[in-house]
C-alpha cells in the first residue's frame, strides 16, 4: 500500500506523527510512506522504517521571494516529484489551509483528513474526499492516531503509541554519564529564568554528574557559555545538526528542557525528560511517550530549581 502523508512543520507537529506510522506499519506490511515535510525537519521522518520518500517542501522560503524564478522552479521542481505517483491514500494530518492547497490538493488518490468540526482550519476539510470526526480532548498524537486507524481501515492499538525510531541511536555508554538541558525555545515566556538554571547545574555538578549544552545560535550559544562559565562539569556542545543532537539524547541519562521541538525529540527517543511548561497547558500537546514528565505553573519564573531537582534526582542515581 502507498501512501502520501502531509505533515510539514513544526518540529514538535512532525514529531507527532511517527506513532501513527509504527500503527500502520504493525497492520499493513507492504506500507510504504511518501511524506511531504518543510525542507527544515527533513531529516526526521527519514528515520521511520515506513517511510520510502520525502518530498520536501519550502513554503517558509517561498513566501519571502514568491515570484522569483527559484521559487518557480523549485516550486515546479516539487509538483512533479509530488503527482509523480499514484496513492492509496494521501492523509493531511496537519489540517490547515496551507497544507491542504500547497499539498493534498495536488497528490493523486483518495485524500483523508479531519471534518470542519475536528480541525483548526476548517476550510480545509474541503479539499478532503473523506472526512472523520475525531475529539480535540485527548493528546494530538492521539488525534493522528485515530486519523491513520480510520484513513486506512484498521483498529486503533490500545497501548502507547510508538515512535519507531529509537533504535537507531543507540550506541556504546558515554565514559562519562551525562544530562542534556535545552535551555532555549522561540518565545520568551517560554524561557526558564537562567539563575534558575544556574542553581539547577550546581546541584548536579555537586554530585559530579556532567551537564552538556546544546544551542542552535549565537545568542543561545552566549547563554550556554554564561550558564557553564568556570564550571568544569558542564559542556557546551558545539554546533550539531539535527541527527547528531539525537545521538547525543539517545546516550543521556536524562534530559531537562523547555517547551521546545527538541522536547519531542528527546520523547520520541524514550528518555527520561522533564519538561518545564509555563502558560502553555502540556495535557494536549505535551511531550508523549515513556519517561516524561513535567513541571507546569501559571508562569516559568514560579517554577524553581530545587522543584526540578528532586523530580529529576531519581533518573540520575
Amino acid at each position: 500500500m502507498k501512501v502520501c502523508v502531509i505533515k510539514t512543520s513544526s518540529m514538535g507537529d512532525v514529531i507527532h506523527t511517527l506513532p501513527a506510522l509504527t500503527d500502520a506499519q504493525r497492520v499493513i506490511p507492504n506500507l510504504s510512506i511518501d511524506w511531504v515535510v518543510e525542507e527544515n525537519f527533513t531529516e526526521i521522518p527519514r528515520w521511520h522504517s515506513a517511510v520510502k520518500q520525502i518530498i520536501p517542501i519550502a513554503l517558509r522560503r517561498w513566501r519571502k521571494s514568491p515570484f522569483s524564478a527559484q521559487t518557480k522552479n523549485e516550486w515546479k521542481s516539487y509538483r512533479t516529484l509530488l503527482q509523480a505517483n499514484q496513492y492509496d491514500a494521501v492523509i493531511d494530518a496537519q489540517g490547515l489551509f496551507k497544507s491542504a492547497f500547497f499539498a493534498t490538493r495536488l497528490a493523486n488518490g483518495v485524500k483523508h483528513g479531519y471534518d470542519r468540526k475536528s480541525i483548526r482550519e476548517p476550510i480545509a476539510s474541503l479539499f478532503y474526499d473523506k472526512k472523520y470526526a475525531i475529539s480535540y480532548q485527548q493528546h494530538a498524537v492521539e488525534r493522528i492516531r485515530q486519523l491513520f486507524a480510520q484513513a486506512l481501515s484498521y483498529p486503533l492499538p490500545k497501548e502507547k503509541g510508538d515512535y519507531g525510531i529509537a533504535r537507531h541511536f543507540i550506541s556504546a555508554d558515554s565514559i562519562e554519564p551525562y544530562v542534556i538541558f535545552f535551555h532555549s525555545t522561540t518565545r520568551d515566556e517560554k524561557h526558564w529564568p537562567e539563575h534558575e538554571w544556574q542553581n539547577l547545574i550546581e546541584k548536579l555538578t555537586a554530585l559530579s554528574v556532567q551537564v552538556r549544552l546544546p544551542w542552535g545560535n549565537e545568542k543561545e550559544k552566549a547563554r550556554a557559555e554564561r550558564l557553564a562559565a568556570g564550571l568544569s562539569h558542564v559542556v557546551v556542545l558545539p554546533k550539531l545538526s539535527l541527527r547528531e543532537l539525537a545521538g547525543q539524547i539517545a546516550n543521556a541519562k536524562a534530559v531537562v528542557s523547555v517547551d521546545t521541538g527538541l522536547a519531542h525529540l528527546t520523547a520520541s527517543l524514550d528518555k527520561p525528560n522533564i519538561t518545564l511548561y509555563g502558560a502553555t497547558d502540556p495535557t494536549l500537546i505535551g511531550c508523549y511517550g515513556k519517561n516524561q514528565h513535567y513541571l507546569s505553573a501559571s508562569s516559568m519564573k514560579e517554577i524553581s530549581a530545587e522543584q526540578v531537582f528532586s523530580q529529576f534526582l531519581p533518573f540520575i542515581s
